[in-house]
């Protein structure tokens, strides 16, 4: 009889536990994406960071933080202070070498960069970190130890553009608490990891490719230009590492000073951030799960 009494209990237990509604678990809440989009350097090829902007803007992709260096940073500063992009593409367009930059004697560079201050003066809304509409960072380098230095959250921006655009042998040199600041893009070619450190849980870093064999240097600076070029590109892995996503506008047939390119480099990039859409879609998706860090970050070149 026990035996029997005990396999009858174990009997009721199975059907009993099996009989038993399903716990049902609820789902944890959707955490949007944190994008923060990082546009490196080009000089008068970074107006191509605009049409980025354009359709980012256009499609509603709502954007975290923005970082740039040298021709990036002027147009991370102006998206982030509340410029309109339309007005950014405007003064892009019509800009020229001597809009930022006075010709003048020095040991240290041909050109000072004074006339920048009054240019951005025209160009932004806002003119310190803590006043802007989306937080910025902006990164320059250190001549000294050519380590990065970073400037963010609060204190003027203009110096920190003027000394991230202080492309070597060219612009002179800033000054800034006893260091010398050159171009932000000597040490980081595009500034991925500081909008990661902004808090930016997918970053989208836009990329202007260097210019392609048609383009012949016909002076002293294209020739330097172009070897920083062929250097930087032997050092991407330092920045791709920290980029989910990564825009590469098609502005190979430009020149470093192709000013008058305006409207074509701005039609490359909307072309370039049109291509990756889908792929910034799937992170705003709440069914869609994406690591932090991708290991392989999506490139799209266009």
């Amino acid at each position: 009889m026990s035996s029997r009494l005990a396999l009858s209990l174990r009997a009721f237990w199975r059907r009993w536990v099996t009989s038993k509604p399903p716990v049902s678990v609820a789902p944890e809440p959707f955490a949007p994406p944190k994008i923060g989009l990082a546009l490196g350097g080009g000089f008068a090829r970074g107006v191509a960071h605009v049409g980025i902007l354009k359709v980012l803007e256009r499609e509603n992709i709502p954007i975290h933080c923005i970082t740039g260096v040298s021709a990036g940073s002027i147009v991370a500063a102006a998206y982030a202070s509340g410029t309109e992009v339309d007005h950014i593409a405007k003064i892009g367009c019509g800009m020229r070498f001597n809009d930022v930059a006075r010709w003048t004697l020095c040991r240290l560079g041909l050109v000072e960069s004074e006339r920048m201050a009054a240019f951005l003066k025209r160009l932004l809304k806002k003119f310190s970190f803590e006043e802007m509409r989306i937080p910025l960072g902006v990164l320059a380098t250190d001549l000294g130890t050519g380590e990065p230095v970073s400037f963010r959250d609060s204190g003027d921006v203009i110096l920190p553009i003027r000394a991230s655009c202080s492309y070597p042998g060219l612009f002179q040199p800033i000054r800034h608490d006893g260091r010398l600041l050159v171009d932000g893009a000597m040490c980081m070619e595009v500034p991925a990891q500081l909008a990661r450190k902004m808090g930016a849980t997918h970053v989208i870093s836009a990329c202007l490719p260097m210019q392609g064999p048609a383009v012949v240097p016909s002076n002293m600076l294209q020739v330097v230009n172009r070897c920083f070029q062929i250097l930087q590109s032997r050092a991407e892995e330092s920045w791709r590492r920290h980029s989910d996503l990564i825009i590469s506008p098609d502005v190979t047939g430009v020149a470093w000073d192709g000013f008058k390119s305006g409207a074509e480099m701005i039609e490359a990039g909307e072309r370039a951030a049109e291509a990756v859409l889908p792929q910034v879609r799937k992170w705003l998706e709440p069914a869609h799960v994406e690591a932090v860090t991708s290991p392989m970050p999506v490139e799209v070149a266009t």
